[in-house]
């Protein structure tokens, strides 16, 4: 059984400044499906305002869907109305923020936010127990000594460790799946690799699923079980993720491997990723929304958007000119991290 499905997700924002004869919509995600299996770390990458990030608020109700379905482990989360069942659904897929230094209040203690979680969500609990919870985390996550953690306020702690707190709390609520949005971005490169190993780590240990959102390829391969690529609102390409970054069919997926630096080669520099127009999502016309920076790019890519597309085992692409047999030509190197 799947833990969470999505079938043609979409969301549409007005646009502010338009007049009411001729209403413009920015187009943010249009037609995601993607299904999220009980213990795996889904990676879901792009560029800086692909979607990412409004798909996972959409999952986790920070947004209403504007189309499509969201099923979570049999249940139509658009139908969860109550507070009863909202508590139950946020229990279940908590979400760990971007920003360490700004998801955590600087007026309380780091063990507040934790605590809270608990209170609301595992009101079953006595104080002795939440206190011994509450240990347990932070040992979990990699805070120790424990009772020492706890009673620091956060400008005590690096930006690892409080990335390391935001975990603690979405655990506390003993959660099937955490949305981690781009977790590891505003932190120094030397710490990244911590918070990206103890992701691995919840998973093996306690078999959470996690849905990791990032501009990182590299990253993604480092952490990553499936891979979800995302261009302009779509999803252009998906797959196991050794497979997707070892042969990629869609030529967006070919442009983010070119743009990972390789410590082998030489320095040069190109510019095939500022090549063309952006993307067109406020209103957008029919076709391929990456054909104005696709060099293989054909007459048909104009007129017809494209689906995903079966091209090897458990891999698929949205791409008129890809083929199952020979993809785009040469496979791109799997970078290093």
């Amino acid at each position: 059984m799947s833990t969470l499905e999505v079938q043609h997700l979409g969301k549409r924002f007005p646009v502010r400044g338009t007049s009411a004869l001729r209403r413009e919509m920015l187009d943010a995600v249009a037609d995601v499906s993607f299904t999220l299996r009980p213990g795996q770390v889904t990676a879901l990458v792009g560029e800086s305002g692909s979607g990412k990030s409004t798909v996972a608020r959409l999952l986790a109700m920070v947004y209403r869907p504007t189309s499509g379905e969201i099923y979570f482990r049999g249940r139509r989360v658009q139908d969860l109305r109550s507070r009863r069942d909202l508590l139950w659904y946020r229990r279940q897929v908590p979400m760990v923020f971007q920003d360490p230094y700004s998801s955590i209040n600087p007026v309380f203690r780091v063990s507040h936010g934790v605590t809270r979680n608990l209170e609301l969500h595992r009101p079953e609990l006595n104080r002795a127990q939440r206190s011994e919870e509450l240990e347990r985390l932070f040992e979990t996550v990699g805070l120790t000594p424990a009772r020492e953690m706890l009673d620091k306020f956060p400008y005590e702690m690096s930006g690892g460790q409080r990335q390391r707190v935001g975990f603690a709390a979405a655990l506390a609520v003993q959660p099937r799946l955490i949305l981690a949005d781009e977790p590891v971005s505003m932190l120094d490169v030397s710490i990244r690799a911590g918070i990206l190993n103890l992701m691995m780590d919840l998973r093996e240990r306690l078999g959470v699923s996690m849905l990791y959102i990032t501009h990182d390829i590299a990253s993604a391969r480092y952490v990553a079980d499936r891979i979800m690529v995302m261009y302009a609102g779509h999803v252009v390409e998906t797959g196991p993720a050794e497979g997707v970054l070892a042969d990629p069919r869609h030529p967006y997926t070919q442009l983010l491997l070119a743009a990972v630096p390789d410590p082998r080669e030489r320095t040069s520099f190109t510019t095939s990723a500022t090549i063309g127009e952006p993307p067109k999502v406020v209103n957008p016309t029919p076709g391929c929304r990456f054909r104005m920076r696709c060099q293989q790019a054909v007459e048909e890519c104009s007129r017809v958007t494209p689906v995903l597309r079966p091209m090897a085992p458990g891999q698929m692409a949205a791409c008129h000119v890809a083929t199952p047999d020979a993809g785009l030509g040469a496979p791109v190197a799997t970078p290093a991290i």
